[in-house]
């Protein structure tokens, strides 16, 4: 079919008031229904973290009830006992070894000759404190305090 054209008459615009409605109508739906989604979409993952949160303690809650059918028995409280306080069953010679760092030769070091080890302050930790405080008040201006220790 041949289109007919009216001279001095303008062409029809590409949009009609009613395709104009319609993209207003979808996109006023689209405002409308945008935060119900969102929600929707949060309140979906916050469901799974709890659900994963409700997993979790479950496992623990198990954990934690064979941890107390362990220590209903009597055997595993003497073993821990053992094992955490140092206990001994009558009869038993009870011992801790201490195994320094030996030495190259194989002997036991000396006393003094251990590395790293400082022998204990003759005063308690608050009086050094106040004598260094003293000697701070006292020292002289462009003199450095004496080292110590």
């Amino acid at each position: 079919m041949a289109k007919w054209r009216i001279p001095g008459l303008a062409a029809r615009p590409r949009f009609t008031s009613r395709a104009t409605v319609l993209v207003l109508v979808l996109c006023s739906l689209i405002a409308i229904l945008a935060y119900p989604t969102r929600q929707f979409i949060a309140q979906r993952s916050e469901i799974a973290a709890q659900r994963a949160k409700a997993e979790q303690a479950r496992q623990q809650v198990e954990e934690l009830r064979r941890e107390r059918a362990r220590w209903q028995d009597p055997e595993y409280v003497k073993a821990q006992a053992r094992e955490r306080l140092h206990y001994a069953l009558p009869g038993e010679t009870p011992f801790v070894s201490v195994d320094p760092k030996p030495s190259s030769d194989g002997r036991p070091p000396a006393a003094g000759a251990l590395a790293g080890v400082r022998p204990k302050a003759a005063k308690p930790w608050y009086a050094e404190l106040w004598d260094s405080v003293d000697l701070a008040d006292t020292a002289q201006p462009g003199t450095e305090p004496p080292a110590s220790h």
